[in-house]
């Protein structure tokens, strides 16, 4: 797995970024966690778990911290893929594995994890029917067709990567993700992407940090507001 960074935006994430790194390292040599202005011990530990730590001075949002690894991803000339993961534990190295087989058979250029091609989600009723509301404007306003286009588990060819410019530092940057992907030429093609099942660990910790579904209302209205 050298030639995979794991981006991992890091905000506040103290109680848990050594663990969500310890576990990831030992498969993914390659982290880099993006400190978005953390006001607690978030940065030291994970460096001290093995990620390389970039820093900004202030809070500038999710999209702003993807954006800024993929640009030090993109430093290391053997880099041919990279990985979007949470600092909050909810993302799981088997599915990043699956996902990076899928990938790497080469006739897809990103792979997007759904939480909604098989049952082992446990997100309630009201929050999956707010999340297929946000993928439904997102596949109606972009050139995709996804079944989940807000889970940050997502794997990219460097190619894809290159080309990424994300300027929507809030909720709405996964979209926006999606709709660059979507409209992107790639040598004289579009890019080719695939979804691959995930299992998302929704821990109260997680919920507290902010998957509740006010989380999903609040990306519904960036999406339409935006």
């Amino acid at each position: 797995m050298d030639d995979v960074w794991l981006v991992v935006p890091l905000y506040n994430e103290a109680e848990v970024i050594g663990d969500v790194v310890s576990a990831a390292v030992t498969t993914f040599p390659n982290i880099v966690c993006v400190d978005d202005g953390s006001r607690d011990e978030s940065a030291g530990r994970a460096e001290a778990a093995g990620a390389v730590v970039v820093r900004h001075p202030v809070n500038l949002g999710q999209g702003a911290a993807l954006q800024t690894g993929f640009e030090y991803a993109l430093q290391d000339p053997s880099m041919r893929y990279v990985v979007t993961f949470d600092a909050d534990g909810q993302h799981q190295v088997s599915d990043v594995e699956a996902m990076l087989g899928r990938i790497r058979q080469g006739d897809v250029d990103v792979v997007f994890g759904s939480r909604f091609l098989d049952d082992r989600n446990e997100a309630g009723a009201l929050k999956r029917i707010v999340l297929r509301a946000a993928v439904a404007w997102t596949n109606l306003t972009t050139s995709t067709e996804l079944t989940d286009a807000h889970n940050g588990l997502r794997a990219l060819s460097r190619p894809v990567v290159e080309r990424i410019n994300i300027t929507q530092n809030r909720m709405a940057h996964a979209s926006e993700i999606v709709a660059q992907i979507g409209s992107m030429n790639l040598a004289g093609r579009t890019v080719r992407y695939a979804e691959e099942p995930v299992h998302i660990l929704y821990t109260d910790y997680s919920k507290s940090k902010g998957q509740s579904l006010w989380n999903a209302v609040n990306i519904l209205a960036e999406l339409i507001w935006r």
